[in-house]
């Protein structure tokens, strides 16, 4: 696996938990503090996210950071 099918697969991750939560990508992004560019960006695979903010993520989600680093298929 590359660095662009690490980031896809981050970001398709990111989007199944987001969906779950029934959020929109806007509400995410509101709850996040950060635009709804920048979250369409992330599950994308265009935007690599350090450590400390994919915590965060997965708070604001509310599930556990291993669903967000789980790079299997799903």
């Amino acid at each position: 696996m590359d660095k662009a099918q690490l980031l896809k697969r981050f970001g398709k991750n990111v989007k199944i938990e987001r969906v779950k939560n029934d959020f929109t990508q806007g509400q995410l992004a509101e709850i996040m503090g950060v635009s709804q560019n920048y979250v369409a960006c992330i599950e994308t695979g265009k935007e690599n996210m350090s450590l400390g903010k994919i915590l965060d993520l997965s708070k604001f989600l509310n599930t556990d950071i291993s669903n967000l680093l789980n790079f299997m298929d799903r």
